[in-house]
């Protein structure tokens, strides 16, 4: 009996092992993604990632920086997947051959805001290039993200359409931040700055901040998600980087994205389904 009893011991405690080895292989499984301050300090990722998450199994380890950091990353092979908006830099990372499968995701827009007293006199402005032109001319405060993320990209896309170099200039100041501190330094300095919808309605009581300009079809801001190119680096966690794709752009994925309304209004809107 003495035997027995401590033959079925070692076999209890052989189970034991082998249950924590495999519980320990299944907590160190992870999916790296870069992405945008902007699908961050919403909150957007927090409230759907858990789905994606407990459906395949894996933890997703969430690197926010700004767009061109985010390829920056991917391009290293420090990260398995981008979730991006700056649909010229995407283009261009996968034609070098460092990212594959890019599909759309969802857009939301940019807003230009400021300070209630407005004193350029934008508001209510219909195109985003008179209201950064008026800025400049009188040379009102502006905060820039300052961090080559795809909001400072449009911004400065819209500088060059006017022909105006604003770096250096006292009114416009370079913060190289992300979104959220962006508008809270725009708050606290009474300045203007472009930003994302969605940041800034999650900041919008911490700073007071005012929607100026809007609705201009200049400030449409795309986002698209791209594996990693696994023959450029074998090791990345490919399978569960196009796993993730699938489900962004799957009916699960679009339903989630469509159901986030932290503030009871919809902060991005699922791409139509051309991706197929």
């Amino acid at each position: 009996m003495a035997q027995i009893f401590f033959g079925f011991r070692r076999l209890a405690t052989a189970l034991v092992l082998l249950l924590i080895m495999l519980s320990s292989s299944v907590e160190a499984r992870e999916l790296r993604l870069a992405t945008t301050t902007s699908t961050d300090n919403s909150g957007l990722l927090r409230a759907i990632l858990p789905q994606f998450e407990s459906a395949r199994g894996v933890k997703v380890h969430v690197v926010s920086v700004g767009t061109g950091k985010a390829l920056k990353l991917a391009e290293n092979g420090d990260v398995d997947v981008v979730l991006v908006h700056a649909r010229g830099a995407e283009d261009a990372f996968v034609a070098a051959g460092h990212g594959i499968n890019r599909r759309d995701v969802m857009y939301n827009d940019f807003v230009l805001v400021g300070p209630k007293a407005d004193p350029a006199g934008v508001r209510g402005d219909t195109q985003v290039l008179q209201a950064m032109q008026k800025i400049a001319a009188s040379e009102a405060r502006f905060v820039s993200r300052g961090d080559d993320s795809g909001t400072e990209r449009m911004e400065k896309s819209y500088w060059r359409a006017l022909g105006i170099a604003p770096a250096g200039k006292p009114w416009h100041v370079a913060a190289g931040l992300g979104m959220g501190e962006v508008l809270t330094m725009a708050g606290e300095m009474q300045a203007y700055t472009l930003a994302d919808r969605a940041t800034y309605a999650t900041y919008q009581a911490k700073t007071g901040l005012e929607i100026l300009v809007q609705g201009d079809q200049r400030m449409f801001n795309p986002y698209g998600i791209i594996a990693v190119n696994p023959k450029k680096y074998p090791e990345i966690n490919f399978a569960d980087a196009m796993a993730l794709i699938d489900w962004f752009t799957s009916p699960a994925g679009r339903a989630a994205i469509r159901a986030f309304r932290p503030q009871g209004e919809p902060l991005f809107f699922v791409t139509p389904d051309s991706n197929k």
